[in-house]
């Protein structure tokens, strides 16, 4: 789902990852689909997309994103984790992994 100010806090429900993406940013366009092939296998999150622009841009402020990609997870609303810069698939994963598990555990999440 794409995020904007109308559909944010109904879309921060539960664990979600997040990940922040300007338009011309190259690493974002390779970021994107790797995350997606991440996310697709799980059941206990779901992804959603920022893209950064005037309409988006407060949205981005209150996160602090200082540059693109940038991943957040976050459950209900609150942020547990970020991630800057281009990761390998296999490093990406693997930190997702460990912080969603984190996210259980310190919420009694099964």
């Amino acid at each position: 789902m794409k995020l904007n100010q109308q559909n944010l806090k109904q879309a921060l429900q539960g664990i979600t990852i997040i990940e922040v993406s300007g338009e011309s940013c190259a690493n974002c366009l390779t970021l994107y689909p790797i995350l997606n092939q991440i996310i697709k296998n799980r059941s206990d999150c779901v992804l959603h997309h920022l893209e950064i622009d005037e309409n988006t841009a407060p949205i981005a402020l209150n996160w602090h994103i200082e540059s693109v990609p940038t991943i957040l997870i976050m459950k209900d609303e609150e942020e547990y984790a970020r991630c800057r810069g281009y990761q390998p698939y296999e490093i990406l994963e693997l930190w997702i992994d460990a912080k969603i598990e984190q996210i259980k555990e310190k919420f009694g999440i099964n």
